[in-house]
């Protein structure tokens, strides 16, 4: 397999899709060298199978607002692979969504879920509609009406969908009752959902939490204490939000959090207060992240990313390619020696490259941000079992999988000067166990 010919031709079958191309091309880049030693899987066109997505569902979503007009929108569900286990993926509500970002996604997944070592398959969806600015009734109806649909494509053992940009708690909630009307059945069908009714604990934190966890298992290979550390945060919901929470558990100092408005900069640091303002702001008054640079009188840049302060650490917790070659020639000039990525392919391809070359500590989301979807399989578990584990035991686990993930990636990109290229780690230990599971089932 030659990874620039295979790329070539997805471009020319799928020539609008420019996400679902760069994912599929930086994964090819890394495991060629591994893929090659295995003529079987050539024989099977095991690389072609693996790049296009099982299914892609599209639908159309009609909706009433409050004023009582009309509104369409379009639904989505990308079941990429299901060789390990269920599709498991999150649905993501925003307007950039489109064809290309959930393939490039539900491709990522797969690999993601299969580092976790959880029985899960690969997969993604969502719509184009934002929740910014909604009430809460129009929420509910569009995933009444998104859910509509989209229940005949999935089940407990089937695809197991759950929360992504735009799709918290509440949204969940909509989406897991729309569905037990529809089916009659009340069914672990939905991951991220309300303690009272199947959520599993730790789930809300455990992207964020996954993350500063993979960074710790980092900083530990070159005996660096993560305590005292300034750190760069983007984004300001869910993933961001439980970063910085479990950063300063840890006594570091993140000084950063942005919205797609803009980022604000607080040198003193993000403590507990500020940030239970930040949640307040974010989560219940559906505010914008400027405001909290009015309440505390720090600096706020509109339509920026933080990534030309100076930091130690830069944890990009947002959306896909926040961080380009500028932005990253810039971290690793002011001081930047670590990035995790809390977001899924936050990096663009020339940003990795910068990293990579100056020899800094950098993680690819697929390894870790999982964290997010390993307690989604926990919750999976929990429901299967009709059991509620607690707190602590959650945490235990999601700290195991974490730590086995960086294993992982230790033992398939470690270089022959002793550097620790994460994406290739990250990417050969993922694909191999799919790529073994797809031979022993067949041609199917």
């Amino acid at each position: 397999m030659k990874a620039t010919q295979v790329v070539e031709q997805l471009k020319q079958r799928f020539p609008n899709e420019p996400e679902y191309i760069q994912a599929v091309s930086q994964v090819l880049g890394t495991i060629e060298e591994e893929y090659n030693k295995h003529p079987e899987f050539e024989r099977a066109n095991l690389i072609e199978r693996l790049c296009i997505p099982d299914r892609v569902v599209e639908f159309r979503v009609t909706w009433v607002d409050d004023k009582g007009n009309v509104q369409t929108n379009m639904g989505y569900r990308i079941q990429h692979n299901n060789v390990i286990g269920p599709y498991k993926g999150g649905l993501r509500y925003h307007a950039s969504v489109n064809l290309s970002i959930l393939k490039f996604l539900a491709f990522e997944q797969t690999f993601k879920n299969s580092l976790t070592t959880l029985p899960m398959g690969g997969a993604k969806g969502g719509s184009d509609f934002s929740p910014r600015g909604k009430s809460n009734a129009e929420v509910m109806r569009f995933c009444q009406a998104f859910m509509n649909e989209l229940y005949r494509h999935i089940g407990p053992d089937e695809d197991v969908p759950a929360g992504d940009i735009g799709v918290g708690g509440r949204e969940v909630g909509y989406l897991f009752g729309q569905y037990k009307k529809l089916t009659h059945t009340f069914s672990g069908i939905l991951t991220g959902k309300g303690q009272e009714f199947g959520g599993s604990l730790i789930r809300p934190e455990a992207t964020g939490y996954g993350n500063v966890y993979f960074l710790c298992n980092m900083l530990k290979t070159k005996d660096i204490d993560i305590k005292g550390k300034t750190v760069l945060v983007s984004g300001a919901g869910n993933v961001a939000q439980y970063t910085v929470e479990k950063l300063i558990q840890l006594g570091a100092k993140p000084v950063t959090m942005s919205d797609s408005d803009g980022y604000i900069y607080d040198p003193d640091g993000i403590d507990r207060e500020k940030l239970d303002y930040i949640m307040e702001l974010k989560n219940v008054e559906r505010g914008r992240i400027k405001e909290y640079a009015e309440k505390y009188g720090v600096k706020y840049v509109a339509g920026a990313k933080p990534w030309f302060e100076k930091a130690d650490i830069a944890l990009p917790s947002a959306t896909q390619n926040e961080i380009n070659e500028e932005a990253a020639k810039a971290l690793i000039a002011n001081g930047v020696f670590a990035v995790s990525e809390g977001a899924n392919m936050p990096s663009t391809p020339e940003a990795i490259k910068v990293f990579q070359d100056a020899k800094i500590l950098y993680a690819p989301g697929k390894a870790a941000n999982a964290g997010g979807v390993a307690v989604s399989g926990l919750e999976m578990s929990q429901n299967s079992e009709r059991l509620h584990w607690s707190r602590e035991e959650v945490d235990s686990k999601l700290h195991d999988i974490m730590n086995d993930i960086h294993a992982n990636c230790l033992k398939y990109g470690t270089e022959s000067d002793g550097y620790v290229n994460y994406v290739k780690g990250a990417n050969v230990a993922g694909f191999l166990k799919v790529a073994k599971a797809m031979m022993a089932q067949g041609i199917v």
